[in-house]
């Protein structure tokens, strides 16, 4: 196996305006360069745009390609990784407009509503555009081989990150999982072939693991605080088996500590917001 790594631009839906920049690092066939189903995939949402600040923690933390980097070297090589920037800002100011609809001109949300799963509709459809020019990229480049490598039997577990203003997609996606149905064992309409999630169903019910990385606003919304939602989050993650899919809530501060997090008894690692820039982690029983 091997990887295939770059940025992508690309639209949101077929023929959509939008255009999402999206650092992609991918398994690959060794011997058909053909992208291979990986155990799983790590969907990384950006926050606002900070440059030329000169320091240079900073500056790592917005450039796309060195935290899909970054994450391939801490989840493993049998990860394909996804690190999204909003294709829309008020001067550094990030709008994901396709994945909240009630979000101002600043990017900052007045409600999340489950209506219409705006959030896990635009994330399927992205990944989906972004596979669609891997593949065209690859092709273009290498004859077509037999593929001596056989594809992973497993559908492909999902862990979401939201960094900054990127923590808003995922509070977006924690409410629209909240009263989406629970399947167990991830939904059984992803083919085991599928290298991404094919529908909304199958992405939130793929979903094991959701971080919340240095999260903030200037406004509220940062964070859900709507009771039903909290309650529903709850129900389901205490009912889940440690064999079923969402098991383990966290949020990464750069304090180095824990603000919150809660998992199903199985050994997790745990990492600040640093974490993304090669410091040690933290292991906990």
């Amino acid at each position: 196996m091997s990887r295939w790594s770059g940025i992508l631009k690309v639209p949101l839906f077929p023929g959509s305006r939008s255009h999402y920049r999206v650092a992609t690092s991918l398994c690959i066939s060794t011997s058909s360069q053909k992208p291979i189903v990986p155990s799983l995939n790590a969907i990384f949402f950006n926050g606002d745009r900070v440059r030329g600040t000169g320091n240079p923690v900073i500056e790592k933390l917005s450039d796309l390609e060195m935290i899909a980097q970054v994450i391939v070297s801490k989840l493993g090589e049998n990860c394909n990784v996804w690190v999204i920037e909003a294709c829309k800002f008020n001067g550094p100011f990030a709008v994901y407009k396709d994945f909240i609809s009630s979000v101002n001109q600043w990017g900052e949300p007045e409600s999340y509503d489950p209506t219409g799963y705006t959030a896990s509709t635009s994330t399927v459809s992205l990944l989906s555009s972004c596979l669609k020019e891997v593949k065209n990229t690859l092709s273009s480049r290498h004859e077509e081989q037999c593929d001596g490598e056989t594809p992973g039997s497993c559908v492909p577990k999902t862990l979401l990150f939201g960094f900054s203003k990127g923590g808003t997609v995922i509070n977006q996606l924690v409410t629209e999982l909240a009263f989406s149905e629970v399947k167990s064992n991830i939904v059984s309409s992803q083919q085991e072939t599928d290298i991404i999630p094919t529908s909304n169903e199958s992405l939130l019910n793929s979903i094991t693991e959701i971080h919340y990385v240095d999260v903030g606003l200037n406004g509220t919304g940062a964070y859900i605080t709507d009771k039903d939602v909290i309650e529903r989050i709850a129900k389901r993650v205490s009912e889940t088996s440690p064999r079923d899919p969402l098991s383990c809530f966290m949020e990464h501060r750069d304090s180095g500590g824990i603000a919150c997090g809660f998992g199903l008894g199985r050994k997790r690692t745990q990492w600040s917001v640093c974490w993304m820039l090669n410091l040690e982690k933290v292991e906990e029983n």
